[in-house]
């Protein structure tokens, strides 16, 4: 959150140190502290968001930030063999996947599919799209603390926590919604 912070007010820190810790460090192994699920947007760009570099957050990404089996096993990977010490499940306003599945249109190819993972924030929270975005978050981070045992048996000892946040677009700031 302090990276956030000093993302959100043009602070960045980050940038001195890449080339530098790409060779340094990160080469042979990654050990990142931090993980995050986050929406497939090009507008959520996760490590300047939190004004890290190369190495510190694992980040994994689809359209809604939703906990697919895929999603899953890569975040426990993260957990279980890289060390990291929290899942950040992060929505973001005017995410186009939550959109799409509150107006619940006729879309090509597979798109709709990502509307079944979303349909129940939608559900919970109505038409909405900040607030269905927000509940999606938190709906996904429970869905990570529940469905994985890698995940859950982490949290149970206090090696892991799993949140939810929401990154408004417009003022470049994360907030935690747990």
């Amino acid at each position: 959150m302090d990276g956030n912070r000093r993302f959100s007010t043009g602070n960045l820190t980050s940038f001195e140190h890449d080339l530098a810790m790409l060779k340094q460090k990160t080469v042979d192994k990654q050990e990142p502290f931090a993980a995050v699920l986050s929406c497939a947007d090009s507008r959520v760009p996760v490590e300047l968001l939190f004004d890290q570099t190369i190495g510190h957050i694992f980040v994994t990404r689809v359209a809604g930030n939703f906990a697919a089996t895929e999603i899953i096993a890569s975040l426990e990977y993260g957990a279980a063999v890289l060390g990291t010490k929290v899942i950040l499940v992060l929505g973001h306003s005017n995410c186009g996947a939550v959109k799409a599945t509150i107006q619940a249109k006729e879309v090509p190819g597979q798109i709709s599919s990502l509307f079944s993972y979303i349909q129940p924030a939608v559900d919970q929270a109505g038409p909405n799209l900040e607030a269905a975005t927000k509940v999606n978050a938190k709906i996904q981070a429970a869905l990570l603390r529940q469905s994985s045992t890698v995940i859950s048996g982490l949290v149970k000892e206090n090696k892991l926590k799993v949140v939810a946040g929401y990154y408004d677009l417009g003022t470049g700031v994360v907030s935690l919604l747990e």
